[in-house]
């Protein structure tokens, strides 16, 4: 069973995202209302949540951000870059008090360090609780435009299982009695006899009454994160005191100006509530992968099942097997499509990590960003983060040029940033580019040469700027903390490579660098093309491949030292599988070619036959072969025997076959 302190531990880190992102958003937007009030709403329910399970010294912190936020909503004070800052300051010390988990001495330790007092007196000026100037925001008792008192009475049913799962009715009357004097009383007519009594469950109910001008709504966020009871708010106007006038023509007041009438005591709809919170299901991740291993299993089984109703040739099995087939394939689908999420929410997280380097360099640094509904398989989202870290870093401390070089360009003063995520058929690609000044060729060149990575002065400038990946390559003249140990762009390739992808970089002079990395659309299972190759059976896959033709001496010649298919007119380089994994030559000569799209270049791979489509489940290669090149991984097949998986981008730049257009 789930513990309940660590689900708000993984809610309040969802929160501390959504707080991270619309405080980024109000920044550029300090008007928006909405914005403010998502701010207010995820800080007072981590506040609340937090208070709940017992994380004291967190909820105090927030609760004082939260009453700065509080002054937003009111009008009372301003959105300010200073509040920006100490909000982004405070979410991610909120994130350090979070990971204490359930060690209140640690956090204890955390709230008596420096680094605690100076942001909480930080926000304690802003929410106008210090003793600073700030503290004039507060409101005069004798401000005209005060809300109006309103009696509240809040009855509340929590469901039976709601104490087990963290509810605590007792914090209900203690936050609200911080708007005003609270009474109440417990109704306890649904308790069953004690011979009936489960130790564990609620059967009580809780009627609560204030009187106070803080607003409805102060009131329903209490309840934000009891989505487990039933509840019901009714409000009533308070007359407030009014002393005695001694003029004669005092207008009383009307009787029916006392009271507001039953229909606005507008009853809380906690029951319409419920099914939008069961449309979701958070479940842990290693779920999932244990689903997707045992659905693996489960492909490799429906296999051997097809290839024996084959071999015994009955009707009945083989209609049982292609039923079996279409729901395990279905099943796939469903459970791949579990997996896959937006890349938007690794997008949100590099606009903090751009606003602050471009803060320390000095540089006015804005980042775009395209295309965030394109989806990926969680493990490789999960993987993601550091290489494209590396790449922003890049961009912001190399690739953007300083104020004065960008005026003299006849750049704007504020650089651009972009972070576009496509979908290319089995691949997704993510761009980022920048507007600066562009790689410099020959600086890198240079050092090349001076390191011995290239003997060649006249390299191409496109080859040249993939010698960045190099490892410990770097043309910085000086180590700082962000840059100038060469180990970042050798580290994005690693990372790239291990998900099975490739990283690509264009670059023009003055006008910015452009990195692209390509990444399959998931880690567990593919369509694959089954073929032959000599003695062994091989997997290429699916999404790669644009067409099989039969080739035949007319459509064939030799090039120099390569073989050139002629395909419609078009010459399409191809490679012989046979030699290149080192299989003896056939007694018949081979004549199929798969035609495999590797980078935007059309490249043929003759081999010995093609079998056909097959599910495949990828394994992974073992620490002896897992660097050989040219291959992703491997599978079962149904008969138990092992195919290798072929990754045609690999094999053919480590070949080293470049496609010539030909006239």
């Amino acid at each position: 069973m789930t513990n309940p302190a660590d689900t708000f531990r993984q809610e309040a880190t969802d929160l501390l995202e959504v707080l991270e992102r619309n405080l980024l958003e109000l920044e550029n937007d300090p008007d928006n209302r909405e914005t403010v009030d998502v701010v207010f709403r995820a800080l007072h329910t981590i506040k609340g949540s937090g208070e709940m399970f017992g994380y004291s010294v967190l909820a105090n912190f927030v609760h004082h951000l939260e009453s700065a936020f509080e002054h937003v909503r009111s009008g009372t004070s301003q959105v300010t870059s200073e509040l920006i800052d100490a909000a982004l300051g405070a979410q991610d010390h909120i994130a350090t008090l979070l990971n204490c988990g359930d060690d209140k001495a640690a956090a204890e330790e955390i709230a008596k360090s420096d680094v605690h007092q100076a942001l909480l007196s930080k926000v304690q000026k802003l929410s106008g609780e210090g003793h600073g100037d700030s503290a004039a925001v507060d409101e005069s008792p004798t401000d005209t435009g005060a809300a109006p008192m309103v009696r509240y009475t809040v009855r509340f049913k929590p469901e039976p299982n709601a104490l087990r799962n963290g509810m605590r009715p007792d914090l209900v009357e203690a936050e609200m009695s911080q708007f005003g004097t609270c009474t109440g009383h417990v109704s306890a007519d649904q308790v069953p006899p004690l011979e009936e009594l489960e130790a564990g469950l609620c059967y009580l109910g809780w009627e609560l009454t204030v009187e106070t001008d803080a607003g409805r709504e102060r009131i329903e966020d209490i309840f934000l994160f009891f989505d487990d009871c039933d509840l019901v708010i009714e409000e009533q106007a308070v007359e407030p005191e009014v002393e005695e006038v001694a003029e004669e023509d005092a207008t009383p007041a009307k009787p029916d100006d006392a009271v507001v009438p039953a229909a606005d005591a507008r009853p809380t709809a906690r029951a319409e509530k419920k099914p939008a919170a069961a449309e979701s299901v958070r479940v842990q991740a290693d779920r999932l992968d244990e689903l997707m291993d045992q659905l693996g299993e489960l492909v490799i089984a429906q296999a051997r099942l097809n290839r024996i109703s084959e071999r015994i040739g009955d009707s009945v099995l083989a209609n049982a097997a292609e039923e079996i087939e279409r729901l395990v394939t279905g099943m796939r689908d469903a459970t791949l499509s579990i997996r896959m999420l937006p890349i938007a929410g690794v997008f949100g997280k590099f606009r903090r990590v751009v606003r602050d380097l471009s803060t320390e360099l000095g540089k006015n640094v804005h980042l775009d960003t395209e295309g965030g509904e394109t989806e990926l398989d969680k493990n490789i989202i999960d993987r993601l983060s550091d290489p494209l870290v590396h790449i922003i870093r890049n961009a912001v401390d190399h690739g953007v040029e300083d104020k004065e070089s960008r005026a003299a360009a006849g750049k704007p003063e504020e650089a651009t940033i972009r972070m576009v995520a496509r979908q290319s058929g089995g691949e997704v690609h993510i761009e980022v580019s920048d507007d600066g000044g562009g790689l410099k060729t020959e600086a890198i060149r240079k050092r090349a040469l001076e390191r011995g990575l290239i003997d060649d002065p006249d390299m191409p400038d496109e080859q040249v700027h993939q010698l960045i990946f190099a490892p410990g390559f770097s043309t910085a003249q000086e180590v700082s903390h962000l840059s100038g140990r060469g180990v970042g762009m050798d580290a994005v390739r690693s990372f790239i490579e291990d998900l099975r992808g490739a990283v690509d970089v264009r670059s023009t002079h003055g006008e910015g660098t452009s990195v692209t990395l390509r990444l399959p659309l998931t880690l567990a299972i593919i369509d694959g093309l089954l073929v032959r190759i000599g003695a062994g059976n091989f997997v290429l896959p699916l999404a790669s491949v644009e067409e099989c033709v039969e080739l035949s001496e007319d459509d064939s010649r030799k090039d120099g030292q390569r073989s050139i298919l002629i395909i419609r007119d078009e010459f399409v380089p191809y490679l012989d599988m046979g030699q290149i994994f080192g299989f003896p030559e056939p007694e018949e000569p081979k004549n199929r070619v798969v035609i495999v799209n590797a980078d935007g270049k059309r490249v043929g791979l003759m081999l010995d036959d093609v079998i056909g489509q097959y599910q495949t489940v990828i394994k992974s290669l073992s620490a002896y072969h897992r660097n050989v090149n040219g291959l992703a991984g491997c599978t079962i097949l149904g008969d138990g025997s092992v195919a290798l998986i072929i990754d045609p981008a690999a094999l053919i730049k480590g070949v080293g076959i470049e496609r010539r257009e030909v006239a």
